[in-house]
């Protein structure tokens, strides 16, 4: 009996401890993505369209055109 009596005592603890570090894990995680997602951003240029030109179909379908 006294295992189960121990189980029940601790168990809220060490599911505070589990959520804590899965918490911990995900932070982590998400830092290192977002210092990743940081540098690419830096160094890509963002494409804009000419207003001179008109949109045609051609231009939106062309799997080929830059």
């Amino acid at each position: 009996m006294g295992i189960h009596y121990d189980y029940k005592s601790t168990k809220g603890n060490k599911l505070m401890e589990k959520q804590a570090k899965r918490e911990k894990k995900l932070a982590e995680k998400k830092a290192k993505r977002l210092a990743k997602d940081g540098q690419v951003v830096g160094e890509v240029k963002q494409k804009t369209l000419d207003t001179s030109k008109p949109i045609t179909l051609d231009f939106l379908t062309n799997p080929d055109k830059e």
